[in-house]
């Protein structure tokens, strides 16, 4: 698979997995979000991505758990098993279609500002989910903080990346003459 139909196909599992928890809920979630994980194990994942998963799992749970138990978003009474899963269902998308936002600090803290918030609203609207604006603005802050997080962490790796990659390509063709 070319890089851009891997980027595409990781982008479409994403996007599908988010309808999927958001329209059919938890019982959906449960069984879409290990098979979108599985799938993207199999073909997309690089080693230790897992870790990322279950990080923004845990994340998630503590985000949105604590949002719901406040009354901050209110479901009904269920657990928001569907809300969690979106969280490393993002993950899947660190290292793969989000990989170039991450050298783009300010934009990525402004796309997780903006962007976040924006999600919970039109998944809250489909889901039939009511957020408090307080809780939009919390998760405003979440998403610019954690944009921050790893535009820092995976922005700084990657650049160191490519610097390694251009020294070995380099001395590659030094070698050569």
């Amino acid at each position: 698979m070319t890089r851009g139909g891997a980027l595409a196909v990781n982008a479409l599992l994403f996007q599908g997995g988010w309808f999927l928890c958001v329209l059919g809920g938890s019982p959906w979630a449960i069984v879409a979000t290990p098979l979108i994980l599985l799938v993207h194990w199999y073909w997309l994942a690089r080693p230790g991505e897992w870790r990322w998963w279950l990080g923004l799992l845990l994340a998630g749970i503590v985000v949105d758990g604590g949002l719901v138990a406040t009354g901050g978003i209110e479901m009904g009474g269920s657990l928001p098993l569907w809300l969690w899963a979106l969280w490393p269902l993002f993950a899947t998308t660190l290292h793969h279609c989000l990989a170039w936002l991450w050298r783009y600090r300010a934009l990525a803290i402004a796309c997780g500002a903006l962007g976040g918030p924006l999600s919970y609203l039109s998944g809250a609207a489909l889901a039939g989910v009511e957020i408090r604006p307080w809780a939009i603005a919390i998760e405003a802050i979440v998403w610019a903080g954690l944009c921050a997080g790893l535009a820092q962490y995976l922005g700084s790796r990657r650049v160191s990346e490519h610097r390694w990659r251009a020294i070995g390509s380099s001395r590659d063709k030094t070698d050569q003459e």
